[in-house]
C-alpha cells in the first residue's frame, strides 16, 4: 500500500463564489468540481459519509483535523460508490493503521474520480459556512502541478456559476433503475480472521422501500426487524407498489430539494389513505411533511454530523443522533392531525413527527447512524411492530 503523503502531489484550490481562496494539495483525482460545500462534524466514518447518496451534489468539509488513518475497506460503505462530489480536509494521515484496510483514502478518491483537497484551514472554512450558510464552491487541481493566476481566477468564476440546491430533484438521479430485494441483515467482523458475516433473520413480513438515495444500513436494520424488503425506484406509482402486497411502506433518505419530488408526495398521500404503516427517514420525512400539507425550507447550514442532540418532546429524553440534511419541515405549517415528536436541541428544528389519524411517522435524522450513535435506532423496532400488527390484522380479515 502506497504512502498517503507524496511530495509531488499537485497544488489545488478551494474557491468560494465571493472570491475567498483556500490553497492546498490535491488528494484525489485531478480536475474540477463545482457544488455546495457543507461541513460535517463527525470524528469518524469518512467512508460512510462519502458513499451516502444524500451527499450528491455537495462538497464535504470534514471538521475533524486528522482524516484517512483507517484507510478504506470493503464493508464500511453505504452504497456502491462515492456520491459526494468533493472532499475537503485539513490533514491527510501519513499512514494507514487498520487490519481491514484495502487501500488509502487518497487511492480511493483517485480511483473513484473524486476531487479532494488537503492542507487547508478548514476551521476558517467552517466558520464561514456557519456565519454565511452553505457556500457555492469549486475545487480545482493545478494542471501542471502549480496553480497559476489564471487557474485561481477560473476557480472563482466556476464557483460563481453554481445555481444552488433549491429546486434540484436529485432523488431521480440516485434512485435504483429497477426493483430489487434486500434480505441481508447487519454484519459483524471476526477480529481474528477479518472475515465478514451477515445475519439472515427470518422474514415473515414484507415491505416496500422507496429508494430516493437509500443507505444500505437502513435496509439491514429493516431486515433485522423480520422485514423482507423490496426496493423500488423513486417514481414507482402507488398502484404498482401495491402489486407487491406490502405490509408497510418505507421512504428513504436522499439528496436535493424535496419540493420538486411531486411524484413521491402524491404517492405518500395515497399511502396515508390506505391505512398501511408508513415510516420515513430524512428526505422521506420531508416528503411526509409535504404530503400532509406542510412546507419545507432550505436551512442556513444544514445538519451534518454524528453528535446532534435531539429531544423527545413527550418524554424529554435526549438522544445523540447522526444527521445529514440541508432542508427541514417547517413545524408551524403542519396541520392539526400531525404531532411533533422530536426537536433539535441545536436550533429547535423539527426532527420527528407522527400522524394522529394514520399509522405513519418519520424522523429527520438518521436512526441507522453509520457513522454515528445508535441512540434512536429503536425507531426501527417501532416500525417493525406496526408492520406486524397490520399484517396480523390483515390475515385475520
Amino acid at each position: 500500500m502506497s504512502s498517503l503523503i507524496q511530495d509531488n502531489r499537485p497544488e489545488a484550490v478551494l474557491a468560494l463564489a465571493d472570491g475567498t481562496l483556500f490553497r492546498g494539495r490535491s488528494i484525489g483525482a485531478p480536475g474540477r468540481t463545482i457544488a455546495e460545500v457543507v461541513f460535517n462534524t463527525s470524528m469518524t466514518g469518512y467512508q460512510e459519509i462519502l458513499t451516502d447518496p444524500s451527499y450528491t451534489g455537495q462538497i464535504v468539509n470534514l471538521t475533524y483535523p486528522h482524516i484517512g488513518n483507517v484507510g478504506v475497506n470493503n464493508e464500511d460503505t453505504e452504497s456502491g460508490r462515492i456520491y459526494a462530489v468533493g472532499l475537503v480536509i485539513e490533514t491527510l494521515s501519513p499512514i494507514v493503521s487498520n487490519f481491514r484496510a484495502k487501500e488509502t483514502l487518497s487511492e480511493y478518491l483517485t480511483r473513484s474520480g473524486v476531487v479532494g483537497i488537503a492542507e487547508v484551514d478548514n476551521r476558517l472554512l467552517t466558520q464561514i459556512i456557519r456565519d454565511r450558510g452553505a457556500q457555492a464552491a469549486c475545487i480545482l487541481t493545478a494542471a501542471n502541478g502549480t496553480l497559476t493566476d489564471e487557474e485561481l481566477n477560473a476557480a472563482v468564476e466556476a464557483a460563481k456559476s453554481y445555481t444552488g440546491m433549491v429546486g434540484q430533484d436529485l432523488a431521480q438521479v440516485v434512485t435504483t433503475k429497477a426493483p430489487y430485494e434486500w434480505t441481508e441483515g447487519t454484519w459483524q467482523i471476526d477480529n481474528d480472521t477479518g472475515a465478514t458475516s451477515y445475519t439472515k433473520p427470518e422474514l415473515p413480513f414484507h415491505i416496500v422501500a422507496y429508494d430516493f438515495g437509500v443507505k444500505q444500513n437502513i435496509l439491514r436494520l429493516l431486515v433485522n426487524q423480520g422485514l423482507r424488503v423490496t426496493v423500488l425506484p423513486a417514481k414507482t406509482s402507488f398502484e404498482d407498489a401495491m402489486k407487491y402486497s406490502p405490509d408497510g411502506f418505507f421512504f428513504s433518505n436522499g439528496p436535493g430539494d424535496p419540493e420538486p419530488c411531486t411524484y413521491a408526495i402524491e404517492t405518500a398521500k395515497k399511502i396515508l389513505k390506505s391505512g398501511i404503516p408508513f415510516f420515513g427517514i430524512c428526505l422521506g420525512h420531508q416528503i411526509l411533511g409535504l404530503a400532509v400539507g406542510g412546507k419545507t425550507v432550505k436551512m442556513k447550514t444544514g445538519h451534518h454530523g454524528a453528535n446532534h442532540p435531539v429531544i423527545d418532546v413527550k418524554t424529554k429524553h435526549v438522544y445523540i443522533t447522526s444527521q445529514n440534511h440541508g432542508f427541514a419541515v417547517d413545524a408551524s405549517t403542519l396541520p392539526a392531525n400531525v404531532r411533533v415528536t422530536h426537536e433539535s436541541l441545536f436550533d429547535g428544528t423539527l426532527q420527528g413527527m407522527e400522524l394522529t389519524d394514520a399509522p405513519a411517522f418519520s424522523f429527520q435524522g438518521h436512526p441507522e447512524a453509520s457513522p454515528g450513535p445508535q441512540d434512536i435506532s429503536p425507531l426501527f423496532e417501532r416500525f417493525g411492530q406496526m408492520v406486524r400488527t397490520y399484517a396480523e390484522s390483515k390475515a385475520a380479515r
